[in-house]
């Protein structure tokens, strides 16, 4: 009897889209880090290293400390939208290594970039709600329909408590649909 080839659940293809999507999301939200921490170019570096991933599929040591590097940065900052903004760039850079499992928790990792840079972009805006849907909506509208599929195949996420978790389920179930 011939087996039929199992495709496998996330590989680098998949994930060069992902973090092309994830590295556009990260760089709106870049200059509100770099208007609080304008010497600190860690999280420009993560999202040029998830860019240089996009491009070529190559998981790097460099990338992985770029990732890190930039979560640093969110600690370091002392302001929580730039924080929200360095997290969207260190998640945008460690989308590279979201796992191959069927879990909702390897969603987070796809999603993080685009949640992370509506926070840091809405918090303290004017219009707070509306900066919020505005670019939720971006996200969505720029995902591709290769992100939009490698979210499908992957457990939805459940709503939880919080705005932050609200927004990541929000997010979620929007690209599935």
């Amino acid at each position: 009897m011939d087996q039929v080839p199992v495709r496998p659940l996330l590989n680098n293809e998949d994930l060069r889209h992902v973090a092309l999507w994830a590295a556009d999301c990260a760089e709106r939200a870049l200059p509100v880090f770099e208007a609080r921490a304008p010497g600190d170019s860690r999280p420009r570096e993560a999202i040029a290293a998830a860019r240089a991933f996009a491009g070529s599929g190559v998981r790097t040591a460099n990338l992985r400390k770029l990732a890190w590097a930039a979560l640093a940065a969110a600690r370091e900052v002392g302001d929580e939208a730039a924080a929200a903004a360095a997290r969207s760039a260190s998640t945008a850079a460690g989308s590279a290594y979201t796992h191959p499992l069927e879990t909702a928790h390897q969603v987070n990792h796809i999603i993080g970039p685009a949640a992370y840079s509506v926070q840091a972009i809405s918090r303290g805006a004017a219009d707070e709600a509306g900066t919020r849907e505005a670019e939720i909506r971006w996200a969505i509208d720029h995902a591709s329909p290769a992100v939009r599929e490698v979210v499908r195949r992957l457990p939805a996420r459940a709503p939880g408590k919080g705005a932050s978790s609200a927004l990541f389920h929000r997010i979620d179930a929007a690209l599935r649909s």
